[in-house]
């Protein structure tokens, strides 16, 4: 793309099988050279990423050398473990379904949850829904988040949410993040496998994962690839119809939550061309053509990857020491 031309999604284009087998034959070499692995273990959740890297993880290691897990909770679709035993059928690959609502029960992850949620709605019930929206930052103004509550009689009831009810909110779901990633690691020391997480580049880039929840694993083979380019392998692959045609979702919340109205602001073709046009220093006017959009929103929205990119940098981080150890590395490193 040269200086006056317009910004079409074809730059975004690839080859996905050759990408696929480009990615596979570097997970093959990961695992046996860096990390002395001899498989993978990967969450599956009913999504196109988790798919993908299953399917990649399975060309890099065969099927009876991939374990997959089904992780849901009581706030999951039914469709996404209906989906994730599809994956796994679909690639061959022994598996096996734990529900991990009593853990999270046990961990107050609900109650934490419902008790802030009941500062700011008093009669919420433990039989009601809920979800988190975001907004603001499309329109030029900070970004805040909204609660969203459903009562049983389907009325639905929305409200700005106060910092810190939102910040127990976040830090109880997160619960549900961190236990499948301990139960992964369980499997993978008992298998001597390696960890595959399932961020795309739009998620990576943006901070969109918990830390030591789903942004923890050992390889993360998709991370350089935006969604779009995940969509066309996983058509590549022959990722089941049903897998590559859903809506992507967060699954965390009782109430069905986009990605796009949680956190990003907008959604994820148009975000994967944004992001692309910010990496390459592409004016706010030409991506404002290219989406349909005007230019004062366009540069909202770089302004806004700019701003995660600034909040979330601390989630790339490894911990923190307070002088180096140069035999076993640490520091300030992503």
């Amino acid at each position: 793309m040269t200086v006056g031309d317009p910004l079409t999604f074809d730059v975004l284009a690839l080859d996905p099988l050759a990408e696929a087998d480009r990615i596979a034959g570097r997970l093959k070499e990961t695992a046996a050279r860096d990390l002395r692995k001899r498989g993978f273990v990967i969450a599956i959740s009913g999504g196109v990423d988790s798919a993908v890297c299953a399917a990649l993880a399975v060309r890099a290691a065969g099927p009876e050398r991939v374990y997959g897990l089904l992780l849901p909770e009581r706030d999951s679709a039914p469709a996404s473990v209906t989906r994730g035993r599809t994956v796994a059928e679909w690639l061959g690959i022994r598996h096996e379904i734990q529900d991990i609502s009593p853990v999270l029960e046990a961990l107050g992850c609900y109650r934490e949850r419902d008790t802030a949620i009941r500062r700011v709605v008093p009669n919420y019930g433990s039989d009601w829904k809920c979800k988190i929206t975001i907004a603001g930052g499309r329109d030029g103004r900070i970004n805040h988040f909204r609660l969203v509550v459903e009562s049983p009689a389907g009325e639905q009831r929305e409200q700005r949410l106060p910092l810190d009810e939102y910040l127990q909110i976040v830090a109880a779901t997160n619960y549900k993040q961190r236990v499948r990633k301990a139960i992964e690691y369980f499997h993978a020391d008992r298998l001597n496998y390696a960890v595959v997480g399932a961020p795309n580049r739009l998620e990576y880039d943006q901070g969109f994962f918990v830390k030591s929840g789903d942004g923890a694993a050992d390889v993360k083979p998709i991370a350089h690839l935006y969604k779009t380019q995940v969509y066309d392998l996983a058509r590549a692959l022959g990722v089941p119809a049903d897998i590559v045609d859903a809506t992507p979702t967060t699954d965390t919340y009782s109430l069905i939550q986009g990605q796009d109205e949680f956190y990003f602001a907008l959604p994820y073709h148009q975000m994967d061309l944004a992001l692309w046009g910010r990496n390459h220093d592409i004016p706010a006017a030409t991506l404002a053509s290219a989406l349909g959009i005007t230019p004062n929103d366009a540069q909202r929205v770089y302004d806004d990857i700019d701003a995660k990119r600034r909040a979330t940098t601390y989630l790339h981080r490894q911990p923190m020491v307070i002088e180096p150890v140069p035999e076993v590395g640490g520091g300030l490193t992503d």
